[in-house]
């Protein structure tokens, strides 16, 4: 699954940049998670970053992307790949 990041957000600034895929960007109101880009730091770390940094615990799973742990395993894969091409 891909993660999420809740309105719930203070937009302190800390959990952008432990994303070792740059998934989370500043939004119009609040930082959001690209689904597309998150692996929940599958192949980099073994908890999401920026759930251990969060200091509102505002970044769950997001409910709409389902992916088993192989699957994001896979989606790491093709982003080291695309970083390299």
């Amino acid at each position: 699954m891909a993660l999420m990041i809740t309105d719930e957000c203070i937009n302190c600034d800390v959990c952008e940049p432990e994303c070792p895929n740059n998934a989370i960007y500043q939004g119009v109101n609040i930082y959001e998670i690209n689904p597309q880009l998150c692996t929940e730091c599958v192949g980099h770390f073994d908890k999401p970053q920026c759930q251990e940094v969060c200091p509102v615990d505002c970044i769950p799973l997001h409910p709409e992307y389902t992916e088993s742990r192989e699957d994001l395993m896979l989606k790491y894969h093709q982003l080291q790949q695309d970083k390299v091409n």
